[in-house]
């Protein structure tokens, strides 16, 4: 998720405690709640493993290694080698207070990512599986704001029940997360089953900012059907569209088998899931159908673009799609409140 909703959450575990962490007791929820923060961010240092030669390299390893719950003790434990020195001894801890303090703030960075929907190799490096619950949105301002105000809250009163309460509103928005992705689920599979479709697989998500609107993709014959619903609330179908699933061969005759661009969409594709199609608008670009701010739309956030000029050693070109994301943002609006 972003920052400061990792930070916020990263904060609320160590700041939760009853632990008497430091002889200045009137700090002592700020002192854990300030490590635990920045334990809570830290995991996401891995978007500085990145390349100008490979635009790649950074899908490689987001979410990889620094997201494994086998190195949440190895994270904590870097961050206080970081921190004791400037901050712990600063405020009397112990050397061994500090790193787990740490590392009670960076155990909520993967789970957190987990409870999204790009995926998190939570078991690296025995499966390089990427996990994901699709419960929530990476970006969910009524998730994060109630956290971080009873945040902010505990550390200035110095009261650990506020953050306790905070923990709570997070496990009860990310159980109505759950609740709406199954209704979202129903909704999906009724609507395949009218259609006379037997998916070979489903992915349900929720859209941008939200638990209430959620997006629907599901692979049949070759193809990918693109819809939305609203769940719970006025509960609204939003029927879509459909694009022919990626195939390397016959959408790239030219391609050479052992070129880099070869290599860089099956990349592509694994971080994708296989959620992969040609962009109606560019045949040179390959999209992840799953995201776009308009949930029944193929309106990509990110593709890969290739180029039939390229030699056999280049990269593919790795994009950001933001050009109308204001007019998108206000179209989901509507689908919110209509």
């Amino acid at each position: 998720m972003d920052p400061l909703t990792q930070a916020a959450l990263g904060a609320a575990v160590p700041q939760s405690t009853s632990t008497k962490w430091t002889r200045r007791r009137k700090y002592q929820v700020a002192i854990a709640g300030f490590l635990g923060m920045v334990g809570g961010m830290a995991a996401d240092l891995d978007v500085l493993i990145s390349s100008n030669t490979d635009p790649l390299l950074f899908l490689t390893y987001h979410r990889q290694f620094t997201h494994s719950l086998i190195f949440i003790p190895f994270g904590g434990l870097i961050m206080a080698l970081s921190l004791h020195w400037i901050v712990g001894r600063r405020w009397r801890l112990e050397f061994w207070q500090t790193v787990l303090l740490c590392s009670l703030g960076y155990g909520t960075h993967a789970l957190l990512d987990t409870a999204t929907s790009f995926g998190t190799m939570l078991l690296w490096p025995f499966v390089e599986t990427r996990y994901s619950w699709n419960i929530i949105s990476i970006v969910d301002p009524l998730f994060t704001l109630p956290l971080v105000i009873l945040v902010v809250m505990a550390a200035v009163r110095n009261n650990p029940r506020l953050a306790r309460i905070g923990l709570v509103w997070a496990l009860l928005y990310l159980g109505a997360g759950w609740w709406q992705h199954q209704g979202a689920r129903e909704i999906a599979a009724n609507l395949a089953a009218s259609r006379g479709h037997a998916p070979i697989r489903f992915e349900i998500k929720p859209s941008f900012e939200n638990i209430l609107v959620w997006k629907s993709v599901y692979e049949v014959d070759g193809k990918f059907f693109i819809d939305a619903m609203r769940v719970g609330i006025s509960p609204k179908l939003y029927e879509g569209t459909f694009v022919s699933k990626l195939n390397v061969g016959q959408d790239f005759p030219w391609l050479g088998q052992d070129w880099q661009q070869t290599r860089d969409i099956t990349r592509f594709n694994h971080f994708s899931d296989g959620f992969t199609a040609l962009d109606t608008a560019n045949p040179n670009r390959i999209v992840d159908v799953r995201y776009s701010f308009i949930p029944n739309e193929v309106s990509p956030l990110f593709s890969i673009e290739l180029a039939s000029e390229a030699g056999p050693t280049e990269h593919v070109r790795y994009q950001s799609h933001r050009e109308q994301a204001r007019e998108q943002l206000g179209r989901l609006w509507h689908m919110l409140i209509e």
